[in-house]
Order: C-alpha cells, then sequence, then structure tokens
C-alpha cells in the first residue's frame, strides 16, 4: 500500500497497529494489550483495550467509519470500561469532539510527510461516572469471577454466573473491582498468548 492510498484512506487495519506502537513506545510493553474484547454480551467488540491499572478501552473510527456509531457502542463501553478514548482521523475529528461524551478521551491519527503515522491526544480520559460493576464483570469468565470472590468453596461452581457476578459486586467498589478486572483480562491474554491464541475453556 503506498503513501497516497494511506493518506486517502486512513482506516483501522493502519490505525490500529499505530496506536500499539504508540502505546510501546510509551512503556506499555510491560502490560497486557488486548484486541477484539467483547463487552456487554457481545452487544459491542472493544477494538483495543489496554490492561494496566485498570481496563481503558479504545475505539478506532478510521476514515470510512460512521462516527454516529460510537454514541450506540459507547452506551455499552460505558459500562463496562472506566476509562474509554476513541481514535479518529482528522476527517472525524469536529465530529468526534462534538458527539462523545466529555469524559472520553480524544486521539487522533496522522500521516506524517514520509508515510508514517502518528497518534497525537487531543482530550485526555477521564473516569466515567457511568461504569457499572455488575456490566464490567460480564467480561470475566465464571472460573475468574469465582477466583476474585472472597469466599472459596466448592458449592460455587453450582451457582449461576449471575449470582456470583452479584456477589462479588456487593464485596468490592467499583474501583477495586475494575482494578482486578484487568488484572483477571492479563492473565487471561498471557494464556491465550501461551497457547498461541488456540481454545481456552470459558468456565
Amino acid at each position: 500500500m503506498d503513501k497516497i492510498e494511506i493518506m486517502e484512506n486512513l482506516n483501522d487495519a493502519q490505525i490500529r497497529p499505530a496506536l500499539i506502537a504508540y502505546f510501546e513506545s510509551k512503556g506499555y510493553e510491560h502490560f497486557e494489550i488486548m484486541q477484539e474484547l467483547h463487552v456487554h454480551r457481545s452487544q459491542a467488540i472493544a477494538d483495543v483495550v489496554t490492561l494496566r491499572k485498570e481496563s481503558h478501552c479504545y475505539e478506532i473510527k478510521g476514515d470510512g467509519d460512521k462516527i454516529n456509531r460510537i454514541l450506540e457502542q459507547g452506551r455499552f463501553y460505558e459500562k463496562s470500561f472506566r476509562r474509554i478514548t476513541v481514535v479518529t482521523t482528522d476527517k472525524h475529528l469536529k465530529k468526534v469532539v462534538d458527539i462523545a461524551p466529555p469524559f472520553w478521551g480524544i486521539m487522533v491519527a496522522r500521516v506524517k510527510s514520509q508515510g508514517e503515522i502518528t497518534i497525537n491526544i487531543i482530550r485526555r480520559t477521564r473516569v466515567n461516572p457511568n461504569f457499572d460493576i455488575d456490566m464490567a464483570l460480564q467480561t470475566l469468565w465464571k472460573s475468574e469471577i469465582i477466583e476474585l470472590l472472597p469466599i472459596k468453596n466448592k458449592g460455587l461452581q453450582r451457582q449461576p454466573r449471575a449470582t456470583l457476578i452479584e456477589m462479588l459486586a456487593e464485596s468490592k467498589k467499583k474501583l477495586e473491582i475494575s482494578q482486578q478486572i484487568a488484572v483477571m483480562l492479563g492473565d487471561r491474554h498471557k494464556r491465550q498468548i501461551a497457547n498461541n491464541y488456540e481454545f481456552l475453556p470459558c468456565n
């Protein structure tokens, strides 16, 4: 793909590796970076999620994407993540600034004269006030939820997942839950890498 084509059609396939390279340049290689994470019973798919102290969702909107979709997708992201950032292009930047919630971060991908794609922060993310513990825990597998519960007994395996989520949500605060979700997802991602992304049982 030549430089002119990239400049005229800057989309997910070009932005995503540039975004991940940006994270690595900032030292994020010491943390896990997941892609295509299903949230809210697969009602939405987070393009990129960094797993540092908390999970941070990055939604990519390139030149060919419909910007208004972030309003629909955002309802699900806001239930699942305390930190959300949209990564877009100059073509859509004004519209994103106009419609993205004020606590969302905004980044813009741009092509330099040499053809290199850079990522620039336009607005830093703030804590999302709509974070929902129950919905956020839906990103975890049943075994991961059990691991986080303060009590341990064999009967937990027989409990419905919804009951386990309710038990965990009642026992911990939002920030602690958000941090522990990041740890669980990070551990899962490490296992996926170790298994060359072959099937892992989501029990």
